[in-house]
């Protein structure tokens, strides 16, 4: 048996999966926010209750926001701060008195369903989190691809590409004390927050899809402009990277208007005289971080 554990900004989740990938338990526990000693003690415990459970688990996998410095081992660039500057390695060894694999979580996602998800068998998978932040992993032939400076994927904190009039220039400021990033406009956040400055009104994001269905017009235009920034990020990702699949998680993954003509909002920014790159939802939905956590201990 093998255990993930996904931090989100607003659950801690954790999974046991048998050798073929079964799962065998889940359990979620609200994220206590602000407080890193506490999430120690929630990850503690929801390991603990796993193994009384199902038995001792032969590796603990964790996804976390942000990631490791290479430099440091500290934890960087997490959007669930209270992490940041700390040894979340260490700590944890300490507190589940056992080695663990850490990646960033949307690395884990890209493990998940390159193992066993949308996309299985891909040489070259990127995976979007589009949820309380907006990251992106890679996997390459199966494995997590973190890249010398442990930072590769991370298109939430580029610019938004290809801006369009001053709405997005310089674009809005993000917690990362930049301008403009993706993540500013593709998480949920950032989603009811660019409608709120657009349509004068606030709403949240699964408050804009269901006004957008009932068929108010001021929130099926903050869809539109969710699906062209969406476009324009993952077409500038295809130029550098090149992927065999794309795949989206995260709660605006579940969305089904955002895949609507996606592919084509995306082609006149490919740099190609062809484009065919599938943008798939992860088919593990929102747990399928956690799994790609356990799956870090996959020989």
């Amino acid at each position: 048996m093998l255990i993930g554990v996904d931090i989100g900004g607003t659950k801690i989740e954790a999974a046991a999966l048998d050798d073929d990938g079964a799962t065998l338990g889940r359990k979620r526990v609200s994220t206590p926010r602000g407080d890193y000693d506490g999430a120690l003690g929630v990850i503690r415990d929801i390991v603990a209750d796993m193994e009384a459970r199902f038995g001792q688990a032969a590796g603990v996998g964790i996804g976390t926001p942000g990631s490791l410095s290479p430099r440091t081992g500290l934890v960087r660039n997490a959007n669930s701060t209270w992490f940041n500057g700390r040894r979340l390695q260490g700590d944890l060894e300490f507190v589940l008195r056992r080695p663990v694999r850490i990646e960033n979580d949307a690395n884990c996602l890209a493990v998940s369903e390159a193992t066993d998800g949308a996309a299985a068998g891909a040489q070259v998978a990127f995976a979007v989190i589009l949820g309380t932040g907006c990251g992106a992993g890679i996997a390459i032939d199966g494995r997590a691809f973190a890249g010398r400076n442990g930072v590769a994927g991370e298109f939430g904190h580029n610019a938004l590409p290809w801006p369009h009039g001053p709405d997005e220039m310089p674009g809005p400021r993000c917690w990362c004390g930049k301008d403009g990033c993706v993540e500013t406009y593709l998480s949920g956040s950032g989603f009811s927050a660019r409608h709120a400055e657009a349509e004068a009104r606030r709403l949240s994001a699964p408050e804009i899809v269901a006004a957008a269905r009932q068929g108010e017009e001021t929130a099926r235009r903050s869809l539109d402009r969710y699906r062209d920034r969406l476009a324009r990020a993952l077409a500038a990702v295809v130029n550098l990277l090149d992927p065999d699949v794309i795949v989206l998680g995260g709660g605006m993954s579940n969305v089904d208007e955002i895949y609507v003509d996606l592919q084509q909002l995306m082609a006149p920014h490919v740099f190609s005289d062809g484009f065919d790159t599938p943008v798939l939802k992860a088919a593990h939905g929102d747990s399928s971080g956690v799994r790609g956590a356990a799956w870090l201990w996959r020989p």
